[in-house]
Protein backbone atom coordinates (compact mmCIF):
# COMPACT_ATOMS: atom_id res chain seq x y z
CA UNK A 1 0.00 0.00 0.00
CA UNK A 2 2.16 2.84 -1.27
CA UNK A 3 -0.52 5.33 -0.28
CA UNK A 4 0.74 5.23 3.32
CA UNK A 5 4.27 6.32 2.42
CA UNK A 6 5.15 9.76 3.77
CA UNK A 7 1.77 10.06 5.50
CA UNK A 8 1.37 10.97 9.15
CA UNK A 9 -0.60 9.08 11.80
CA UNK A 10 -1.40 9.25 15.50
CA UNK A 11 -1.98 5.99 17.38
CA UNK A 12 -3.06 6.04 21.02
CA UNK A 13 -2.57 3.03 23.27
CA UNK A 14 0.55 2.33 21.23
CA UNK A 15 2.65 0.83 24.03
CA UNK A 16 0.82 -2.51 24.20
CA UNK A 17 -1.76 -4.80 22.64
CA UNK A 18 -3.76 -3.76 19.61
CA UNK A 19 -2.45 -0.19 19.59
CA UNK A 20 1.13 -1.37 19.41
CA UNK A 21 0.38 -3.81 16.60
CA UNK A 22 -1.48 -1.12 14.63
CA UNK A 23 1.40 1.33 15.07
CA UNK A 24 3.88 -1.28 13.87
CA UNK A 25 1.65 -2.10 10.91
CA UNK A 26 1.44 1.52 9.81
CA UNK A 27 5.19 2.04 10.23
CA UNK A 28 5.81 -1.08 8.11
CA UNK A 29 3.86 0.69 5.36
CA UNK A 30 6.23 3.69 5.72
CA UNK A 31 3.82 5.96 7.55
CA UNK A 32 5.25 8.29 10.17
CA UNK A 33 3.55 7.44 13.46
CA UNK A 34 3.12 9.54 16.59
CA UNK A 35 3.01 6.96 19.37
CA UNK A 36 0.91 7.74 22.44
CA UNK A 37 1.11 5.90 25.75
CA UNK A 38 1.81 6.19 29.45
CA UNK A 39 4.63 3.63 29.68
CA UNK A 40 7.85 5.53 28.97
CA UNK A 41 10.02 2.41 28.79
CA UNK A 42 7.80 0.54 26.34
CA UNK A 43 7.18 3.66 24.29
CA UNK A 44 10.87 4.47 23.93
CA UNK A 45 11.63 0.84 23.01
CA UNK A 46 8.92 0.89 20.32
CA UNK A 47 10.23 4.18 18.95
CA UNK A 48 13.70 2.62 18.64
CA UNK A 49 12.33 -0.47 16.87
CA UNK A 50 10.51 1.62 14.30
CA UNK A 51 13.81 3.19 13.22
CA UNK A 52 12.74 6.73 12.50
CA UNK A 53 9.14 5.95 11.52
CA UNK A 54 7.84 6.41 15.06
CA UNK A 55 7.99 9.23 17.59
CA UNK A 56 6.88 8.50 21.15
CA UNK A 57 4.98 11.21 23.01
CA UNK A 58 4.29 10.11 26.59
CA UNK A 59 1.11 11.28 28.24
CA UNK A 60 -2.25 10.36 29.70
CA UNK A 61 -5.01 10.78 27.14
CA UNK A 62 -7.50 11.54 29.89
CA UNK A 63 -5.84 14.97 29.91
CA UNK A 64 -6.99 17.26 27.08
CA UNK A 65 -3.51 18.84 26.97
CA UNK A 66 -1.94 15.43 26.25
CA UNK A 67 -4.14 15.08 23.18
CA UNK A 68 -3.28 18.55 21.95
CA UNK A 69 0.40 17.67 22.36
CA UNK A 70 -0.04 14.65 20.09
CA UNK A 71 -1.52 16.80 17.35
CA UNK A 72 1.16 19.47 17.82
CA UNK A 73 3.79 16.74 17.49
CA UNK A 74 2.27 15.56 14.21
CA UNK A 75 2.34 19.12 12.94
CA UNK A 76 5.93 19.66 14.05
CA UNK A 77 7.25 16.36 12.66
CA UNK A 78 5.33 16.09 9.39
CA UNK A 79 3.38 19.30 8.95
CA UNK A 80 0.22 17.30 8.40
CA UNK A 81 -2.01 14.58 9.83
CA UNK A 82 -3.61 11.93 7.65
CA UNK A 83 -4.68 9.14 10.00
CA UNK A 84 -5.82 8.81 13.60
CA UNK A 85 -6.29 5.51 15.42
CA UNK A 86 -7.69 5.71 18.96
CA UNK A 87 -6.87 2.40 20.62
CA UNK A 88 -6.29 3.20 24.31
CA UNK A 89 -8.75 1.60 26.71
CA UNK A 90 -9.66 1.14 30.37
CA UNK A 91 -11.79 -1.59 31.96
CA UNK A 92 -13.23 -0.33 35.24
CA UNK A 93 -14.18 -3.77 36.55
CA UNK A 94 -16.86 -4.03 39.22
CA UNK A 95 -20.64 -4.14 39.45
CA UNK A 96 -22.56 -0.87 39.73
CA UNK A 97 -22.75 -1.22 43.50
CA UNK A 98 -19.09 -2.20 43.90
CA UNK A 99 -17.40 0.08 41.38
CA UNK A 100 -15.89 3.19 42.91
CA UNK A 101 -16.85 6.61 41.57
CA UNK A 102 -13.18 7.18 40.81
CA UNK A 103 -12.94 4.02 38.67
CA UNK A 104 -16.16 4.95 36.85
CA UNK A 105 -14.83 8.44 36.09
CA UNK A 106 -11.44 7.10 34.94
CA UNK A 107 -13.02 4.55 32.60
CA UNK A 108 -15.38 7.08 31.02
CA UNK A 109 -12.53 9.59 30.73
CA UNK A 110 -10.26 7.09 28.96
CA UNK A 111 -12.77 5.36 26.69
CA UNK A 112 -15.04 8.27 25.77
CA UNK A 113 -13.81 11.71 26.84
CA UNK A 114 -10.34 11.11 25.39
CA UNK A 115 -11.89 10.25 22.02
CA UNK A 116 -13.61 13.64 22.01
CA UNK A 117 -10.42 15.44 23.06
CA UNK A 118 -8.26 13.93 20.31
CA UNK A 119 -10.87 14.38 17.59
CA UNK A 120 -11.38 17.99 18.62
CA UNK A 121 -7.69 18.78 18.14
CA UNK A 122 -6.91 16.40 15.27
CA UNK A 123 -9.70 17.13 12.80
CA UNK A 124 -8.70 20.78 12.16
CA UNK A 125 -5.14 19.72 11.28
CA UNK A 126 -6.43 16.96 8.99
CA UNK A 127 -8.64 19.47 7.20
CA UNK A 128 -5.70 21.78 6.51
CA UNK A 129 -4.49 19.30 3.88
CA UNK A 130 -6.43 16.53 2.16
CA UNK A 131 -8.64 15.41 5.02
CA UNK A 132 -8.04 11.88 6.24
CA UNK A 133 -9.33 8.77 7.90
CA UNK A 134 -9.97 7.92 11.55
CA UNK A 135 -10.56 4.58 13.25
CA UNK A 136 -11.76 4.29 16.83
CA UNK A 137 -11.33 0.96 18.60
CA UNK A 138 -14.59 0.09 20.31
CA UNK A 139 -15.76 -3.26 21.63
CA UNK A 140 -18.45 -5.88 21.23
CA UNK A 141 -19.37 -4.63 24.71
CA UNK A 142 -21.46 -2.01 22.88
CA UNK A 143 -23.60 -4.93 21.64
CA UNK A 144 -23.31 -7.43 24.48
CA UNK A 145 -23.19 -7.16 28.28
CA UNK A 146 -20.36 -8.75 30.26
CA UNK A 147 -20.39 -9.51 33.98
CA UNK A 148 -19.13 -6.66 36.16
CA UNK A 149 -18.14 -4.28 33.31
CA UNK A 150 -20.70 -1.42 33.61
CA UNK A 151 -18.29 1.47 33.07
CA UNK A 152 -16.66 -0.31 30.14
CA UNK A 153 -19.91 -1.21 28.41
CA UNK A 154 -21.35 2.27 28.96
CA UNK A 155 -18.29 4.04 27.59
CA UNK A 156 -17.92 1.73 24.60
CA UNK A 157 -21.67 1.85 23.98
CA UNK A 158 -21.48 5.60 23.34
CA UNK A 159 -18.91 5.25 20.56
CA UNK A 160 -21.13 4.04 17.68
CA UNK A 161 -23.31 7.14 18.04
CA UNK A 162 -20.31 9.46 18.31
CA UNK A 163 -18.67 7.94 15.23
CA UNK A 164 -21.86 8.38 13.19
CA UNK A 165 -22.10 12.01 14.32
CA UNK A 166 -18.53 12.80 13.29
CA UNK A 167 -19.06 11.05 9.94
CA UNK A 168 -22.15 13.19 9.36
CA UNK A 169 -20.50 16.46 10.36
CA UNK A 170 -17.13 16.11 8.57
CA UNK A 171 -17.73 14.00 5.46
CA UNK A 172 -16.61 13.76 2.76
CA UNK A 173 -13.14 15.03 3.67
CA UNK A 174 -12.96 13.07 6.91
CA UNK A 175 -13.92 9.39 7.10
CA UNK A 176 -14.35 7.79 10.52
CA UNK A 177 -15.22 4.23 11.46
CA UNK A 178 -15.43 2.07 14.55
CA UNK A 179 -13.81 -1.35 14.92
CA UNK A 180 -15.40 -3.44 17.67
CA UNK A 181 -13.31 -6.47 18.64
CA UNK A 182 -14.34 -9.33 20.86
CA UNK A 183 -11.75 -11.27 22.85
CA UNK A 184 -8.27 -10.47 21.53
CA UNK A 185 -5.12 -11.79 23.20
CA UNK A 186 -3.87 -8.60 24.86
CA UNK A 187 -3.04 -7.46 28.40
CA UNK A 188 -6.51 -5.86 28.54
CA UNK A 189 -8.17 -9.23 27.95
CA UNK A 190 -6.19 -10.87 30.73
CA UNK A 191 -7.23 -8.06 33.06
CA UNK A 192 -10.85 -8.36 31.91
CA UNK A 193 -11.23 -12.04 32.72
CA UNK A 194 -10.13 -11.32 36.28
CA UNK A 195 -13.77 -10.33 36.74
CA UNK A 196 -14.46 -14.09 36.73
CA UNK A 197 -13.44 -16.52 39.49
CA UNK A 198 -11.85 -18.85 36.87
CA UNK A 199 -10.10 -16.62 34.28
CA UNK A 200 -7.98 -19.30 32.56
CA UNK A 201 -10.98 -21.57 32.15
CA UNK A 202 -13.04 -18.69 30.77
CA UNK A 203 -10.47 -18.07 28.02
CA UNK A 204 -10.42 -21.75 27.07
CA UNK A 205 -14.19 -22.01 27.01
CA UNK A 206 -14.53 -18.79 25.01
CA UNK A 207 -12.18 -20.06 22.30
CA UNK A 208 -14.09 -23.34 22.09
CA UNK A 209 -17.45 -21.58 21.75
CA UNK A 210 -16.42 -19.17 19.00
CA UNK A 211 -17.23 -20.24 15.44
CA UNK A 212 -13.60 -19.50 14.52
CA UNK A 213 -12.43 -21.70 17.42
CA UNK A 214 -9.75 -19.31 18.67
CA UNK A 215 -9.20 -16.11 20.58
CA UNK A 216 -8.28 -13.21 18.33
CA UNK A 217 -4.77 -11.85 17.91
CA UNK A 218 -3.85 -8.15 17.49
CA UNK A 219 -3.10 -8.70 13.81
CA UNK A 220 -6.75 -9.57 13.19
CA UNK A 221 -7.65 -6.05 14.27
CA UNK A 222 -4.70 -4.35 12.55
CA UNK A 223 -5.70 -5.80 9.19
CA UNK A 224 -9.19 -4.33 9.50
CA UNK A 225 -7.92 -0.96 10.72
CA UNK A 226 -5.45 -0.57 7.88
CA UNK A 227 -8.12 -1.42 5.32
CA UNK A 228 -10.47 1.18 6.78
CA UNK A 229 -7.74 3.82 6.74
CA UNK A 230 -6.86 3.03 3.14
CA UNK A 231 -8.34 4.33 -0.10
CA UNK A 232 -9.82 0.87 -0.58
CA UNK A 233 -12.44 1.89 1.98
CA UNK A 234 -13.13 5.27 0.38
CA UNK A 235 -16.94 4.85 0.51
CA UNK A 236 -17.05 3.59 4.09
CA UNK A 237 -17.73 5.99 6.95
CA UNK A 238 -19.81 6.06 10.12
CA UNK A 239 -19.80 2.27 10.32
CA UNK A 240 -19.16 -0.19 13.14
CA UNK A 241 -17.08 -3.18 12.08
CA UNK A 242 -17.43 -6.09 14.49
CA UNK A 243 -14.31 -8.27 14.40
CA UNK A 244 -15.19 -11.02 16.85
CA UNK A 245 -14.50 -14.50 15.49
CA UNK A 246 -18.27 -14.96 15.41
CA UNK A 247 -18.79 -14.10 19.10
CA UNK A 248 -22.08 -12.26 18.54
CA UNK A 249 -23.38 -15.24 16.56
CA UNK A 250 -23.12 -17.53 19.58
Amino acid sequence: MKEFSNKSAIVTGATSGMGQDIAEGLAALNASVILSGRDHERGSALEARLQGRGHFVPGDIKDPAANKLLVDSARNHRGRLDYVVIAAGELGIGSITDLSIEDWDETIATNLNAVFYLLRYAIPLMLEEDGGSIVVIGSVASHHAFPNHPAYTASKGALPALVKQVARDYGPRIRINLVSPAQVMTPLLHNSVKAFPNPDQILEETAEKLPMQRIGIPGDITNTVIHLLSDGASWITGSDFVVDGGFLAT
